[in-house]
This record gives structure tokens, sequence and C-alpha cells, in this order.
């Protein structure tokens, strides 16, 4: 995750939404339908709009993805996961290991 991002995504506020949003959509990958790991925000949050509880907090905005189907949709398959690339849980651009293949 991004330094300016950290705050928020530690708050009680994003957890609670995170928790309730994953339950709205019973654990799984809006895109494929594996087991879901990241809430993504559609529209990107950025340092402007971070506390605006109308993008950052919305359930309109989210979208829960597995692993491979956020990697697509902000690298797609020709980006980070052809250079072996991946993010992690906490959006660090990290080495894609065998076991995550």
């Amino acid at each position: 995750m991004k330094p300016w991002a950290k705050r928020f995504y530690n708050s009680r506020a994003w957890k609670e939404c995170r928790a309730s949003y994953i339950i709205k959509v019973h654990g799984l990958c809006e895109r494929c339908g594996k087991p879901g790991k990241i809430v993504h925000h559609k529209c990107y949050l950025t340092p402007h709009n971070i506390n605006d509880p109308y993008v950052s907090l919305n359930h309109n905005n989210l979208e829960y993805l597995c692993q491979d189907c956020h990697n697509n949709e902000h690298h797609g398959d020709d980006g980070i996961v052809a250079q072996g690339l991946m993010f992690d849980e906490e959006g660090n651009l990290v080495q894609r290991g065998e076991s995550d293949e």
C-alpha cells in the first residue's frame, strides 16, 4: 500500500466496510468466481479522494477480486505478470513465487 493510504487501510471504518462487502459478495471474486482476496476500489484511491467516504467506503465503488484478477486489473496480462511480478495482500509489488503460479 502507498504510504499516504496506510492510515486509511488500518482504520476501523475501512476494516468494517471491507468485512461487510466480502460478506455481501459471498467471498468470491466478482470476475472469475474463485475465492477472493482483495477488496478493490473501482475508482482508484488518491491522496485527494481517500478521505471522501463516497469514494473510499462506498460499496458501489468496491469489487472483490482474487489475486490474479486484481493484478490483471492494474497491469493486464502483458504487464507485471509477464515480468514475474505481482501485488501482495498489502498492495506491494513483489516477485511472483513458484507457489503463486
